[in-house]
């Protein structure tokens, strides 16, 4: 129920090994293949050195011509080249390549599956707008600048215009919500159909309350709502900004230690189209800041 941070996964030293090893191989072997194309160039431009043009035709050691030696000594680098990266190297070889991409595979398949099981239950609903297109799914909420939005399933502060404006904005829609925000009220909200979301299958609620095991299908179960409101706890906001279309954030300035937390806002995803600043006063106890921000 609890939204948790979690830091954004980083490569690690042994997979940025592999990266280097594999490009330090690729480099290699294009220098050898250079090398070869150089080495065979340069004996054609000696042959021609000598027998074209009579460069040094006089010079004949063991009654061969000099150009014979000078390839022959030129081959012998290039062997002891071809040497070094085929044999020499030997535990770079493609054996060792194959081993190295194996490993790098494996270790890709293990984060892969870290990954999809820190993913939300409900991950298909990247999916939300083939559910229901028409639906202008909202989500509201109040965090403070550390965002912070509830300790022991409580709020932490009482700012009076929150209030009125979560009254104002949800009024006559669906609220979607997790099973302990919805015991967190003394009884349902008036003129708001609520749909608590719960994995208990024995969970009774008061009549009128809808009762659901995920998101998706408490999306579905708003269907008939243009604009049905997410309102808590950390999990279920945690699933719903992955599909949301907007939110009405109350930014509450101050920090405050807590047990659940709003996920951050990734301007990158998110515009902010509107922003209301209020000083505290006899109603409200910290400064705060009405936002509005809509899926770019």
């Amino acid at each position: 129920m609890f939204g948790k941070k979690k830091d954004i996964p980083q490569i690690d030293k042994d997979q940025l090994e592999l990266i280097q090893n594999a490009q330090k191989r690729i480099k290699q072997k294009k220098r050898l293949y250079i090398h070869f194309v150089v080495f065979l160039i340069g004996s054609v431009f000696l042959i021609l050195f000598n027998l074209g043009l009579g460069f040094g035709e006089n010079f004949t050691p063991l009654d061969t011509n000099w150009f014979v030696f000078a390839i022959l000594f030129w081959l012998f680098l290039f062997l002891y080249h071809a040497f070094n990266v085929f044999i020499t190297h030997k535990f770079m070889g493609k054996d060792w390549e194959q081993q190295q991409l194996n490993k790098l595979v494996a270790k890709q398949q293990a984060r892969i599956e870290k990954l999809k099981q820190e993913l939300p239950e409900d991950a298909s609903l990247l999916k939300k707008k083939a559910i229901n297109p028409a639906t202008n799914l909202t989500i509201i909420v109040a965090a403070a600048e550390n965002d912070a939005i509830g300790k022991h399933n409580k709020l932490i502060w009482h700012i009076s215009d929150d209030l009125k404006r979560f009254k104002a904005l949800t009024s006559g829609h669906h609220i979607i919500m997790g099973r302990k925000t919805f015991e967190s009220f003394p009884k349902p909200l008036p003129n708001r159909t609520h749909v608590v979301i719960t994995r208990n299958t024995n969970y009774q609620v008061p009549e009128g309350v809808i009762l659901v095991h995920t998101l998706e299908d408490a999306i579905k179960a708003s269907a008939s709502d243009p604009q049905p409101f997410v309102i808590g706890g950390g999990e279920i906001y945690k699933q719903a900004i992955l599909v949301a279309d907007k939110i009405e954030l109350t930014r509450v300035h101050a920090s405050f230690p807590a047990d659940t937390f709003f996920p951050k806002v990734d301007t990158s995803i998110w515009k902010e189209t509107n922003s209301v600043f209020h000083k505290k006063d006899d109603k409200n106890e910290f400064d705060f800041t009405f936002l509005t921000y809509e899926r770019k």
